[in-house]
C-alpha cells in the first residue's frame, strides 16, 4: 500500500470543468500534488478542443466563456479553435500552477467502506482511483471528464451492409475529404450543421436528417430562455436520467449561415430513414437516397465508464445528481455534467463543487444526503 498517494481531492479531467474546478481549489488554499491532483488521460492542454476540426476557427465557435481568473484576449478569429483554445488552456494551468498530471487514463474509481455500493459503507472511509500512472487515496473527487470519449452511435438496420464510409463527427477533420462524394448527414445539433454547410460546396450530394424537425431561434437567446433550459437539464439529473444538451432544449441560433443555408436549400431536412442500406438509406415511404458517406453528427454520451465500481447509476440510466454532488455518494461531484456542460456552466459548477467539499472535509465526514 506504500505506493498509494494521499490527497484530499483528486480532479479527473481538465477541459473547463476540471480547470475552473482545480482553480477554485487552488484559491480556496489546497495545494497542488499535497492537498488535490488533477488527472488528465489527453496528450496536451485544451480538453475536447484540442481535437476540434481545423476548419472550426474562433470566429466560428459559439459560446465560449473565459475560464476563472484570466480571460482569454486578442484571439485571432481566423486560426483555428483547437490551437487558440489549447493554448490558452495552457497558459492558464501554468499561470495558476495546477500541475496537471498528463497523459494519465483513470480506469476505476472504488471506495475502501464495508458494503461497497450500498447504504452508508458507500459513503464512508476513502475513495481509490486507480490509474495508469498508479493509485490516489482521496477524501473527495471531482469527475470532469466531459463527453468528447463517448461518441453515439445510433443503430440502424443494415448498417453494417453500407458499403461506403461511415464515420462521427467526433472523426471530422473538415470538409475537403467529402470532395466529390454524396454526403447523408445525420443530426440537428449544431455540429451536424455545422458540418453540413462546410460540406455542401465540396460535395456532390448532401442529404440532411435529423429525428425531429430543428427549431431555429431569431436573435440571441434571452436568459430566461437559457435559464429555463438549464432547468429542464437540472430536472432530468435530479431524476437519475441521462442529461440532454442545453442546445437540444434551446434550439439552434438563426445567423447567417445558417439563413444562407435555408434559401440555398442546403439546410432542406428530411426525416430520419428507416435503414440504410449497402449503397445509401432507405426510407418505409420507397423514397431512397444513394451515399458513399454517412456522417454521423448524433452527439456523445458522458464518459462515466470509470466510475461503474461505486455503483451510482439509477434505474433510468443517469447519475441523480443535487446541484454538482452525487446523491448516492457526496464524496463524489459532477462538474461538466447535465446542466453544467457548457464554458459558463462548468465555470459556476467548479467554485460550487469545491464549496461543497470544503464543507464536507472540514466537518471530517460526508454531508448529510
Amino acid at each position: 500500500m506504500n505506493d498509494i498517494r494521499e490527497v484530499e481531492v483528486v480532479v479527473i479531467g481538465a477541459g473547463q470543468a476540471g480547470l475552473s474546478s482545480a482553480y477554485h481549489l487552488r484559491r480556496t488554499g489546497f495545494e497542488p500534488d499535497r492537498d488535490f491532483v488533477v488527472l488528465d488521460h489527453s496528450p496536451g492542454p485544451g480538453g475536447a478542443w484540442q481535437f476540434r476540426w481545423p476548419s472550426l476557427t474562433y470566429g466560428k465557435v459559439h459560446g465560449m466563456h473565459a475560464l476563472p481568473g484570466m480571460e482569454l484576449t486578442d484571439a485571432d478569429p481566423e486560426r483555428p479553435s483547437a490551437q487558440v483554445i489549447s493554448e490558452y488552456f495552457d497558459r492558464y494551468e501554468r499561470a495558476f500552477d495546477l500541475r496537471v498530471r498528463r497523459p494519465v487514463d483513470v480506469t476505476a474509481v472504488r471506495s475502501t467502506g464495508e458494503g461497497e455500493g450500498d447504504g452508508d459503507g458507500l459513503r464512508n472511509g476513502r475513495l481509490l482511483v486507480e490509474t495508469s500512472a498508479g493509485t490516489w487515496s482521496t477524501r473527495a473527487l471531482i469527475n470532469a471528464t466531459g463527453t468528447w470519449d463517448r461518441p453515439f452511435w445510433p443503430r440502424y438496420a443494415g448498417q453494417e451492409s453500407f458499403r461506403g464510409r461511415q464515420l462521427h463527427t467526433a472523426q471530422y477533420n473538415g470538409p475537403e475529404e467529402f470532395a466529390g462524394q454524396r454526403v447523408v448527414v445525420v443530426g440537428g445539433g449544431a455540429s451536424g450543421t455545422q458540418h453540413l454547410l462546410e460540406i455542401a460546396p465540396y460535395a456532390a450530394a448532401t442529404t440532411w436528417v435529423t429525428r425531429r424537425p430543428p427549431v431555429f431561434r431569431e436573435g440571441p437567446f434571452s436568459e430566461d430562455v437559457g435559464r429555463a433550459a438549464v432547468a429542464l437539464v437540472e430536472e432530468r439529473v435530479r431524476q437519475g436520467l441521462p442529461p440532454r444538451s442545453v442546445v437540444s432544449v434551446t434550439g439552434l441560433p438563426l445567423n447567417d449561415a445558417i439563413r444562407q443555408g435555408l434559401a440555398d436549400g442546403v439546410l432542406d431536412r428530411q426525416p430520419m430513414f428507416d435503414r440504410i442500406t449497402p449503397d445509401g438509406v432507405e426510407w418505409d415511404t420507397g423514397k431512397r437516397v444513394d451515399a458513399d458517406i454517412i456522417l454521423w453528427a448524433t452527439g456523445f454520451r458522458a464518459a462515466l465508464d470509470h466510475l461503474r465500481p461505486l455503483r451510482l447509476r439509477e434505474p433510468g440510466g443517469g447519475i441523480r445528481v443535487e446541484g454538482t454532488r452525487s446523491v448516492a455518494d457526496p464524496r463524489i461531484h459532477l462538474v461538466g455534467y447535465g446542466p453544467s456542460a457548457s464554458t459558463v456552466g462548468a465555470n459556476r459548477a467548479g467554485r460550487a463543487a469545491v464549496r461543497d467539499i470544503r464543507r464536507l472535509l472540514a466537518a471530517g465526514e460526508p454531508v448529510a444526503v
